[in-house]
């Protein structure tokens, strides 16, 4: 570092003087010099910082670019496909139904199912239904031949759970409910979500899109603050058919129902059971 001192003061003062002077100007130019390298720093640490958080938003811990998740959609057909990748690799999703909005995952994805109960807050051991998009897919996960010709086909789809034993040539995962023979079966009746349980050639878990003990949804609004846990929310708008969910129904038995939950068109339900000579079940087993 060149200093330049002023010729009087150098002819003029004392030594004592002079060597204070050298020292304060050296002083405050290192001062400056720290100044500046704190501020290059701060610069430097700031765009780092903006930099990192760019990149863990869009890559996950293996490096590898990460879809954005809470993204609303349609719940038009258009969007059906995207809705079918995201269950396939193990994502989960909220959909529309005939009667609440609900959260939708592989059913035979047992991490996609455990991330359903996660985002609930929802017991494991409170079962979760399965949904298919056809009526003669049921066949494929539970037992069908006990049941009068055309039951359920007048019954769905609608907004009725049909709750049939499970039998060995299901081939729904074993891991999915375990301790139970039976399982609950919906058929929506909502284009979508069957384009959705066709297109995935699977079985769709579903259950009602709230936390556990809250009131169910009519509205994507309902559940907002569960959106950042599901690849994809598809706004089907409000739906008509208020907070009661589907009619749950036991047809395991032969010949008898039994009413577990009474909710959307459960007087159409029993008039249909009735209809063809099934009689309730009075057991409490």
């Amino acid at each position: 570092m060149n200093i330049i001192l002023p010729t009087k003061l150098a002819r003029t003062q004392p030594p004592a003087i002079f060597f204070d002077y050298l020292f304060q100007h050296s002083r405050v130019v290192q001062k400056l010099r720290v100044v500046n390298i704190l501020q290059s720093r701060r610069g430097f640490g700031e765009l780092c910082v903006k930099r990192m958080a760019w990149n863990l938003e869009k890559c996950d811990g293996n490096g590898v670019e990460a879809a954005r998740m809470g993204l609303v959609r349609p719940a038009t057909e258009d969007y059906a496909e995207e809705a079918i990748e995201a269950l396939k690799t193990g994502k989960v999703i909220a959909v529309p139904t005939d009667t609440l909005y609900g959260f939708a995952c592989d059913a035979c994805s047992m991490e996609a199912v455990k991330l359903i109960y996660e985002i609930k807050g929802r017991k494991y051991t409170s079962p979760l239904a399965i949904c298919v998009g056809d009526v003669q897919d049921i066949q494929r996960f539970a037992v069908t031949d006990h049941l009068p010709h055309g039951l359920l086909d007048s019954l769905l789809p609608g907004p009725v759970t049909v709750v049939l034993r499970r039998g060995e040539s299901s081939v729904l995962e074993k891991s999915l409910n375990p301790g139970l023979d039976s399982i609950g079966v919906r058929v929506p009746d909502c284009s979508f979500i069957r384009a959705i349980a066709h297109g995935s050639g699977s079985a769709l878990a579903l259950t009602s899109a709230n936390l556990s003990g809250q009131p169910s949804s009519v509205d994507i609004k309902d559940f907002e603050n569960l959106w950042e846990h599901c690849a994809y929310i598809y706004n089907g708008g409000m739906l008509p058919s208020g907070r009661t969910g589907s009619t749950v129904v036991d047809l395991t038995k032969l010949g008898k129902y039994k009413i577990l939950r009474p909710g959307s068109a459960k007087g159409e339900t029993v008039e249909i059971l009735e209809k063809h000579d099934l009689v309730e079940d009075s057991s409490t087993s």
